[in-house]
């Protein structure tokens, strides 16, 4: 009778499911799709670029400036004050020193702010620096 009770204690212990690898390739799955994802960055603003002919694909892009029809600077989804560009260039520069810096400039927008901005790229230690534009 005693060996009954035995195998009868032994078959619920036995029958339990550990969930424990499952939940351990979970975690590392999203962990590799975490890290592996690529993240759009957005300057903050819907700008109309100019058409270029000559318009090529930049990789590495680490900051990117939008300058509105109404000459506002935008940086990271924060509008940005003309005299502070520099400043938040070279803190997220940084961030990341093998980054670009690429300026989408409105139809709109005045000369002035856009070589204002890409002046302040400059100055801030970033020589990679491009307009963007859209193809014909």
């Amino acid at each position: 009778m005693r060996r009954n009770a035995i195998k009868r204690g032994g078959d619920e212990e036995s029958s339990e499911i550990d969930l424990t690898p499952m939940l351990d390739v979970v975690f590392i799955m999203l962990i590799f799709f975490i890290v592996t994802a690529s993240f759009i960055k957005e300057a903050g603003i819907e700008v109309n670029r100019p058409e270029a002919s000559t318009a090529s694909q930049k990789e590495n892009v680490n900051i990117l400036i939008a300058v509105s029809p109404t000459n506002e600077i935008w940086i990271d989804k924060r509008r940005v004050d003309k005299r502070a560009v520099r400043s938040v260039i070279e803190r997220m520069h940084a961030e990341n020193p093998k980054g670009a810096v690429v300026v989408q400039a409105d139809n709109k927008s005045s000369t002035e702010t856009v070589v204002a901005v890409l002046d302040a790229s400059r100055a801030a230690g970033v020589y990679d620096v491009s307009l963007a534009t859209e193809n014909d």
